[in-house]
């Protein structure tokens, strides 16, 4: 196989999203070969595991239109435009949880479908949690979150994840990390 990476000859927006754009890139790939590629262009990511401590995670239930169902996840979210990632994941901490880490740790990267997506997804261990305004406080920003917080064990995440109850792929390789 050549070491040689792809060289971008054209580029064409076809959708532009408030969460994601859409392109058709015409490249020269590797082996010689020029092919349109879809490409969904979507900003860096950060995926929480918040820990109460060594032994409880704070998940969120969300509803998700895409797949019509509520379900059970880590908390994520994107970055703002020149954004650190590790105020990234203290700030999504803060407005999906309502607890302020006291501790940000970078912990795994991952490209979760990188056949058509850009998206590199950042998971950080956020512990030393502490409430950040109130009981039950939290700052949802985005009009299309409906969220419920619960704090589980670890062992029950993992018996949900050997049960199916979780679905969500990010959430399945987050705690597996923990």
């Amino acid at each position: 196989m050549p070491d040689t990476l792809g060289i971008l000859k054209s580029t064409r927006t076809v959708y532009r999203g408030r969460v994601f754009d859409v392109v058709v890139d015409r490249v020269l790939m590797p082996h010689g070969r020029e092919v349109d590629q879809d490409v969904v262009r979507h900003p860096r990511s950060v995926v929480l595991l918040p820990m109460k401590d060594a032994d409880r995670v704070v998940m969120v239930r969300q509803y998700r239109y895409p797949i019509d169902r509520w379900i059970w996840e880590l908390p994520a979210g994107s970055l703002d435009p020149d954004e650190a990632p590790e105020h990234a994941a203290a700030r999504e901490c803060r407005e999906e949880t309502g607890f302020h880490p006291g501790r940000v740790e970078r912990v795994a990267t991952f490209y979760p479908t990188p056949g058509y997506c850009d998206e590199l997804m950042m998971f950080f261990r956020l512990s030393e949690l502490e409430d950040a305004v109130g009981s039950g406080f939290r700052d949802v920003k985005d009009e299309d979150e409906a969220l419920t917080v619960r704090v589980f064990s670890v062992r029950e995440v993992r018996a949900m994840l050997q049960r199916g109850e979780i679905q969500d792929m990010k959430t399945a390789v987050g705690l597996w990390l923990i």
